[in-house]
């Protein structure tokens, strides 16, 4: 008889109290490769839907902003005008930012006619997407589950709501911004010099739709692959430096252009007293707004005009009106970052999990500091705080539900994070007790179910214990946040065309409360009666002049070009003090028979151009152009005598 060995069994491993970070043991190329459950692509399209809906639900009314939208009207019929940024037709002076940022919408108008919700569908679009993407790139550095929380929160920030339901040209940055984000990340993951590039493009492309602010994600992107990406230092360096490049040559295509054309063969500059290019990018929209000095590098003076209401400071951030746009997930965010870095420590220089933290973060602090010592903010500027907020937000929540059955200290991260930020949703929403009073109660009990669910568990509870707290702390959470979204589906809750902001807060909304007034619509190709009577008597006596009408300033121009893109010889651009054209400009221009009328107003500082107007040219009856006497606007007959 023969005899076997028989090898024991292994003994099976001791558990552990601890488990190891979620993004740990699942990765593959620098990608997290988590099974996606069964509900999660159901999960996403409803988040993508609920998107939607918020940006584009009433999109026939959108706020769009009076003088962009004009802009655009105009940049739509003439291609002149589209590549230089030209406010009226014939592009006699150009809008006060590089166009980029309305070069869609202007498209948009060109394809489908001159319509309000022709403006707002391209940030309707840049903003759903947007949310895609930030789903997409927080996938791969942390998992489908923190994808989709993060496309939930950035989805219900109402500072996002309030923009992406707006005209104004953030919502391109926003988009470009993440998506050169998700490009770094490729690039520190994988150490290959082309995802860097196109990071680079899509700063430079950033660049286009809100000049400097693109830049300030640049140190950060630059800091995090040189710190976390494989290869040696001198290759890094190299393409760090390259990328670096790129970004350079985008951002300054559209400066360069202008600078190598000849002046008389595009509109004038708006914002400048030098017709530079260089200084309507880093001078009026630059070192002007940072330093304080309105005439920095040939800027306009008086350019505080058009400044903000001076939201700024280390408080800005959470002050009455900021505050409910933005700082929902500020408590989450931050303790996500810190929980991220610090549990991560001593992991190999290239973790990509780490590395995805410091970038987020990076983004956040960075916007933070530059905005808290400006010399003023709109409090819609804070949407770009979004992305970084909800893709920390995300993670954390998705990294710290991984140790709440382990035991120790890790396992009351969750519940101390989803508790403060329900407290910090109460501190925020507590003054505005009328506005939607039962959301206080329902954020206090859907936070103690989730944070005193989630500290009872222990390790033999089941996952469907677990995911029951977790979604009761997510709600509390996300709660107040998504009304204050949904309320701007209401006018009445979402600021004003030219300065949007969520909720019942800002001078919008008490004007409209205090005084029951109308809130101001802007249409495309839908002039009022005092425009369409105007425009009838200019048309009617109009001889082949070069200018239907020189006008004061872009606030005289902009319902007459939202109504027909006739060309216009805009004096003045966006403050009205720009000195385009002088007096002796103007004066030739009447002398060759290019203009006959002007508009002038008293709303608008005089130049020199103007005074001419006034002392050579004739008032014309305001009864014959269907205005009553003694408004603000008069128009002038410049016609020499016969």
């Amino acid at each position: 008889m023969t005899t076997t060995s028989v090898r024991p069994a292994a003994a099976p491993a001791p558990p552990t109290h601890r488990r190891p970070h979620p993004s740990a043991d699942r990765v593959a190329g620098g990608e997290v490769t988590e099974p996606v459950p069964a509900w999660h692509r159901p999960a996403l399209l409803g988040v993508l839907l609920l998107a939607t809906v918020l940006y584009g639900w009433g999109i026939g009314h959108a706020a769009i902003h009076p003088y962009y939208s004009a802009a655009v009207r105009s940049m739509a019929v003439s291609w002149r005008s589209f590549v230089y940024g030209g406010l009226d037709p014939s592009g006699s002076i150009t809008v006060d930012k590089i166009p980029g940022g309305l070069w869609p919408q202007a498209l948009s108008v060109r394809v489908f006619g001159p319509h309000t919700w022709a403006v707002a569908l391209p940030q309707v679009v840049e903003g759903v997407a947007t949310v895609w993407l930030l789903y997409r790139i927080v996938t791969a550095w942390a998992g489908p589950r923190a994808g989709l929380l993060a496309a939930l929160l950035l989805t219900v920030t109402p500072a996002t709501t309030v923009l992406d339901r707006a005209s104004i040209s953030d919502t391109l940055l926003i988009l470009l911004l993440v998506v050169a984000a998700g490009a770094a990340m490729k690039a520190v993951r994988s150490g290959r010099l082309f995802p860097l590039l196109r990071c680079g493009v899509w700063v430079g492309l950033a660049f286009q739709a809100k000049m400097l602010q693109a830049w300030l994600v640049l140190p950060v992107f630059a800091v995090v692959y040189l710190w976390a990406a494989p290869g040696g230092r001198v290759r890094r360096l190299c393409h760090t430096f390259v990328a670096g490049v790129t970004a350079l040559v985008v951002s300054c295509a559209w400066v360069l252009l202008v600078w190598l054309t000849p002046a008389g063969n595009r509109p004038y500059l708006d914002g400048t007293r030098n017709d530079n290019p260089f200084s309507l990018v880093f001078g009026y929209n630059g070192l002007s707004r940072l330093g304080g000095r309105p005439d920095a590098l040939g800027a306009v003076p008086g350019t505080d005009m058009s400044r903000a209401s001076g939201d700024t400071g280390w408080t800005m951030l959470v002050n009455h009106t900021v505050g409910p746009q933005i700082a929902w997930f500020l408590p989450l965010a931050v303790i996500a970052l810190v929980a991220g870095v610090r549990w991560l420590r001593g992991r190999p220089r290239t973790d990509a999990s780490r590395a995805g933290y410091v970038l987020w973060g990076g983004w956040l602090l960075v916007h933070v500091v530059v905005f808290s010592n400006s010399s003023g903010n709109h409090e819609y500027y804070t949407a770009v705080l979004a992305p970084a907020l909800a893709a920390l937000g995300g993670a954390g929540i998705v990294a710290f539900a991984a140790h709440v059955r382990g035991g120790g200290p890790r396992a009351t991260a969750l519940p101390w994070a989803l508790g403060l930020t329900a407290v910090w949703a109460v501190v925020l929403d507590a003054p505005h007790q009328g506005f939607a009073p039962w959301v206080l109660p329902d954020v206090v009990m859907l936070g103690l179910c989730g944070v005193l669910g989630l500290r009872v568990i222990g390790p033999a509870s089941s996952a469907r214990a677990v995911g029951g707290a977790l979604a009761a702390g997510i709600a509390a959470v996300v709660l107040a946040p998504a009304v204050w979204s949904a309320a701007t589906l209401d006018p009445l809750y979402a600021g004003s065309p030219t300065a949007p902001v969520a909720g019942p807060v800002g001078a919008a909304y008490q004007n409209l409360s205090d005084h029951e007034g109308v809130t101001p619509h802007f249409a495309l190709g839908d002039p009022t009666r005092r425009d369409r009577a105007i425009l009838g008597y200019l048309t009617r006596h109009h001889a082949g002049e070069r200018y239907l009408v020189a006008v004061q300033a872009a606030l005289t121009a902009e319902p007459l070009l939202r109504a027909a893109p006739d060309p216009m010889l805009v004096m003045g651009g966006f403050t009205g003090l720009t000195p385009y054209p002088d007096a002796n400009g103007l004066s030739r221009l009447v002398a060759t028979g290019q203009v006959r009328y002007a508009m002038l107003t008293t709303l608008r500082p005089d130049t020199s151009a103007t005074r001419w107007a006034r002392s050579h040219c004739r008032p014309v009856p305001p009864r014959d152009y269907g205005l009553r006497p003694g408004g603000h606007y008069r128009l002038y007959d410049c016609r020499p005598a016969r």
